[in-house]
């Protein structure tokens, strides 16, 4: 009797090539597990038959980053999430990262997944997404759209969670370029939103420089576009190759993480994980930049992951 592989615990891998990038999307979390450029990492993957890791490549919806103890008010009512964050008793990273969305098309360079969010406690709304994967010569685009299939208005935010990598040693090693001008700055323990301050020291990575020690999980605003409407934030290694994301004035925020794992030491600082979002941490408190889908509305955002060669 015949019988078909299991499922690796990562999903179905979904296989994208255009030119000299390629990239495995897994359909858990619609979830860019790699994505290669001349044969060398752009980003932090992980085995198909590994529970993804820390979040590694996820589409993060109806919220990106935390919900300071799980709970919010909308429109007049309080609702509580569940707590996915409890050693900081936060909701994190929306609804989304766990499921194992639908393969709606696929070609040899792009694919189009879809999942809903479905009302439940915390977030009794209804959502549709679909997020396309498209590589091409400018590298590999995401475009996610949202649409509120329910009969009330629902808040939502978005964002990626790839990590970058520019070489096979510590972030520490590598040049860092972030074009923002301001920083929400954070308690040191529980990660919770204080005050937006002009980025200085440590937080200014206006002109590329080498990250060292520096400490990076905040977000950056007040982002610089260039003439094109683009923002890149970028990472290079010691030979000048290395990765970026690029993204529009759609996501007005960015999330910049040095991957620091206190627990785990030998896998800590060795990506960069570079999260463009719609919204700060804890939007759905604060209510910036938080964007509400009316019944039958949609929203699309999308962004680029891309390689830097040493001779460009």
């Amino acid at each position: 009797m015949n019988h078909a592989a299991p499922t690796p615990l990562s999903g179905r891998q979904l296989h994208l090539t255009h030119g000299d990038y390629s990239a495995v999307v897994a359909s858990v979390g619609a979830s860019l597990r790699e994505l290669r450029f001349g044969g060398r990492d752009l980003i932090r993957s992980y085995d198909a038959d590994e529970i993804r890791p820390n979040y590694r490549g996820a589409i993060l919806a109806p919220w990106p980053n935390r919900v300071v103890d799980g709970t919010y008010t909308f429109d007049g009512a309080t609702h509580q999430l569940s707590l996915t964050e409890p050693e900081r008793s936060h909701a994190l990273h929306g609804l989304l990262a766990w499921e194992d969305w639908e393969t709606d098309d696929q070609s040899g360079s792009s694919v189009r997944l879809r999942a809903t969010v479905v009302p439940q406690e915390g977030y009794p709304f209804r959502l549709t997404l679909e997020v396309t994967y498209t590589l091409d010569d400018d590298g590999l685009t995401t475009t996610v759209t949202a649409t509120n299939t329910g009969p009330d208005a629902a808040p939502y935010g978005v964002a990626p969670h790839p990590y970058l990598v520019a070489g096979d040693g510590l972030v520490d090693e590598w040049t860092l370029t972030i074009p923002a001008d301001t920083v929400l700055e954070v308690t040191k323990d529980r990660l919770i939103p204080t005050a937006l301050t002009g980025v200085s020291g440590h937080f200014d990575f206006l002109t590329p420089r080498r990250i060292y020690d520096t400490f990076l999980d905040h977000a950056f605003t007040d982002v610089q576009y260039d003439d094109d409407g683009a923002a890149t934030v970028s990472v290079t290694g010691p030979d000048g190759h290395g990765a970026a994301v690029s993204f529009g004035s759609g996501c007005p925020w960015v999330q910049v993480h040095t991957g620091d794992l206190p627990k785990d030491p030998a896998d800590s600082r060795r990506g960069l994980a570079v999260e463009p979002m719609t919204c700060p941490p804890d939007a759905f408190n604060s209510g910036t930049d938080l964007l509400v889908l009316q019944p039958g509305a949609s929203h699309t955002t999308q962004w680029t992951i891309h390689a830097i060669q040493a001779d460009s």
